[in-house]
């Protein structure tokens, strides 16, 4: 099961007035990049690593008593980033924070089979398949140096609400993972959409900054 999580809200710091007194220019430029920081077994967030897979050490909440659900996956994603001005280029490098929340998500001992545990990764897999969708949205619109910052925030909640009704209709149809049928098509559904996004390079995996002598026009990120 899918715990939703609020509306992450994005707060962007864009100095409109230090850009009017910039030289025009005329090309906008997205770079991607995954957040593929270290795994801490300190911190109570698990970032999103294809190869590494949800374990039931993960999950750390204490389970409620009563309630049809076994267990509860907490998931969502966030982005952070900067704008970067050189020349007639305004480059906008952005980060995606795909997690699970360890100490809101929970298993009761009954549940810890295999199958089940199949069941939680792909919430996480589907919170992941939206944030890439996000950035290959993004990555395919014209945008504006006035107005990037909120062109960026709107598809950031459009892609939030996609990824609620994408989980609801997951439990929904595989009734909770109760149903192994649905639940095998589900997986190979989620698992073809992902690889065609990676191919058609929905991330940028390798890129180079602009030089230090680029000037910072902006960061802004959301917080969660």
């Amino acid at each position: 099961m899918f715990l939703f999580l609020q509306l992450i809200w994005c707060c962007f710091l864009f100095p409109i007035g230090s850009l009017k007194e910039t030289p025009p220019y005329t090309i906008i430029k997205v770079v991607f990049s995954p957040d593929r920081r270290p795994e801490d077994p300190r911190s109570d967030s698990l970032f999103y690593q294809p190869h590494r897979k949800l374990r039931w050490s993960d999950f750390r909440a204490a389970p409620p008593l009563r309630g049809p659900s076994a267990a509860v996956s907490y998931t969502s994603f966030a982005y952070e980033g900067s704008s970067l001005l050189r020349k007639d280029t305004l480059q906008i490098n952005l980060t995606l924070q795909v997690f699970f929340v360890k100490s809101a998500s929970w298993v009761k001992s009954f549940a810890k089979d295999e199958f089940a545990l199949e069941h939680e990764q792909l919430h996480f897999d589907i919170t992941w398949l939206v944030a890439l969708r996000f950035q290959q949205r993004i990555k395919n619109m014209e945008l504006s140096a006035e107005d990037f910052d909120s062109i960026i925030q709107y598809q950031y909640i459009e892609s939030f609400r996609e990824m609620n009704k994408l989980q609801e209709a997951y439990d929904r149809e595989t009734n909770h993972g109760q149903n192994p049928a649905v639940q095998k098509n589900w997986k190979r559904s989620i698992g073809e959409a992902l690889a065609t996004l990676t191919l058609e390079g929905a991330l940028t995996p390798h890129f180079t900054p602009l030089s230090a002598d680029s000037s910072t026009v902006s960061t802004f990120k959301t917080a969660w």
